[in-house]
């Protein structure tokens, strides 16, 4: 695949809980992290235009000059802010999908190329489950909590294999770069080893 006109590769969306507060100690850490680690290797950060980890992904993103599309529930930028109660920044671009959260949970995830999991409740899992069914790559950032930490027993129990390849990994730069690996040979493309960063 080549790079766009704006030297961005690849689209992975960031998937992971909106709210902080209900998550283990240091997983904002981790999602800056992961966010860093996707601007670095240019690739654009695809969220849910939300609060929580996908919104420290995208300042991580933004921090290190990557660029960040927002895929927001509500209508309009107005309903964005004042009744989704959403953020309008670090998002360069915001798609306003009036879909509300299901919907635009379906269009944020069919519209990237992989999808890392962080932690994360049931629109997390509502996000995992969309790519597993649609053969999204995914990464699970480990170590996390929530969802992230139930997806191996979950599948396990449902018996269901994955139409493309599902990576753990307890490290952000780690789990980011297996990622890209796996986006390179989907779209045809041998990377060498000094690809990435």
């Amino acid at each position: 695949m080549k790079k766009s006109k704006f030297g961005f590769k690849y689209d992975v969306a960031v998937s992971g809980s909106a709210h902080l507060d209900q998550c283990i100690e240091g997983v904002d850490k981790k999602a800056y992290e992961v966010g860093k680690e996707l601007a670095k290797n240019k690739c654009v950060v695809i969220s849910g235009a939300t609060t929580g980890v996908p919104y420290v992904a995208s300042l991580g993103s933004r921090d290190h000059g990557g660029l960040n599309i927002g895929f927001s529930p509500a209508p309009s930028k107005n309903s964005h802010i004042n009744r989704y109660r959403l953020p309008f920044e670090p998002y360069d671009v915001i798609v306003y999908t009036g879909a509300n959260y299901a919907g635009r949970d379906v269009l944020m995830t069919k519209s990237s190329e992989a999808v890392i999991i962080i932690a994360g409740g049931a629109g997390t899992m509502h996000e995992f489950l969309t790519a597993f069914e649609t053969g999204k790559i995914i990464g699970v950032l480990e170590e996390t909590g929530g969802i992230a930490a139930n997806i191996k027993e979950f599948l396990n129990k449902v018996q269901r294999k994955s139409k493309a390849p599902i990576l753990y990994d307890n490290d952000p730069k780690n789990l980011v770069k297996r990622v890209i690996k796996e986006v390179e040979k989907s779209n045809g493309i041998i990377s060498n080893k000094n690809s990435l960063c």
